[in-house]
């Protein structure tokens, strides 16, 4: 029972993290911009 809740919480964790990341990248004004996003979430994660 415990595993099985863990995972779910780890689950919506992770959903709740590409939900900022898509949001950010997102709010790019341009191609450039989402360039530099893309890479600055790679570089940090």
């Amino acid at each position: 029972m415990f595993a099985f809740l863990l995972t779910r919480i780890s689950r919506w964790f992770e959903r709740a993290e590409q939900h900022r990341n898509d949001e950010y990248l997102a709010g790019a004004r341009d191609l450039a911009e989402l360039e530099r996003r893309m890479r600055s979430l790679e570089s940090c994660c």
